[in-house]
């Protein structure tokens, strides 16, 4: 649906966003009220949701209410070892939420994650597994369903993240970095591209399916690094987390049709620099 169509409808589209604190959740919610308010109406819940008593009624009330789920809400720290906790909110809470919308005919548009595939075609860590199965079971049980696998995302509005924000952040903040002495290759994506994607599923009909929202390009942490002008050494090699994912690039035949990024790492670290400098 795109949006002159919105527009001439009698009411406004509505859309329930989950994980609206998050860094990717923040960014999607302010672009819809900065771009979109006059043609949407929001309705957003967190993960604390599950500590009432009554969410599962809570969550289907508002599942009927909206057209489309954005559902971005997880837990993302990808070193957590409790299986349990990430289970819980990564996967166990998206299947009521995948069932609800397949109940009641609603369309959702799931932040997966390129931590999917591993180095080797299979998730090495928790949170991997965690959106793998997620992913799986959205594809199985809903017929409207559009999974987007985020690459590795940088920008405005991860500063919450601590350990687990982008180098770019974590380098801007310390004025140095340590890099893993084995060198590991990433798909950057800026976060404006991440929010254009993901917007651009929900307001177009794309087809069911699993699609990457990435650049498609091999960067270094070095590379992302001479960019900002920020030193860096290296640690040593037994530093290395077990579960570390050494290589992400997304697959461009993969992208949704009619969509593609619009930052290289050179643009986007410009403008994310600008911001982290206070110029924008």
């Amino acid at each position: 649906m795109d949006k002159e169509n919105i527009r001439g409808t009698i009411r406004k589209m509505r859309i329930l966003l989950t994980g609206f604190k998050g860094f990717i959740g923040k960014n999607i919610h302010k672009t819809l009220f900065e771009k979109y308010d006059n043609i949407i109406s929001l309705c957003c819940i967190e993960k604390d949701y599950m500590t009432d008593l009554h969410w599962q009624t809570r969550l289907s009330r508002a599942v009927i209410d909206c057209d489309v789920v954005i559902h971005t809400g997880a837990i993302s720290d990808t070193m957590l070892k409790d299986c349990n906790e990430m289970l819980k909110y990564n996967y166990e809470f998206s299947k009521w939420l995948f069932d609800y919308a397949e109940t009641f005919d609603k369309r959702v548009v799931y932040a997966s994650s390129a931590a999917n595939t591993g180095d080797n075609g299979m998730p090495s860590n928790i949170y991997g597994w965690s959106k793998y199965l997620t992913e799986n079971y959205g594809m199985a049980k809903v017929s409207n369903f559009v999974a987007l696998r985020y690459f590795n995302v940088y920008g405005p509005g991860e500063e919450h993240k601590g350990k687990m924000a982008s180098v770019a952040h974590q380098a801007w903040k310390k004025g140095k970095f340590k890099l893993f002495p084995k060198e590991p290759v990433r798909d950057f994506v800026y976060i404006d591209d991440v929010v254009d994607a993901t917007l651009y599923a929900v307001f177009n009909d794309v087809e069911k399916g699993v699609y990457e929202v990435g650049t498609s390009e091999n960067r270094t942490f070095e590379d992302m690094l001479n960019l900002m002008n920020i030193k860096y050494e290296y640690r040593d090699a037994i530093d290395i987390p077990k579960g570390y994912q050494f290589l992400t690039k997304a697959d461009k035949n993969k992208f949704m049709k009619g969509w593609k990024p619009k930052y290289s790492l050179e643009e986007g670290i410009k403008k994310y620099k600008s911001y982290l400098d206070g110029n924008l």
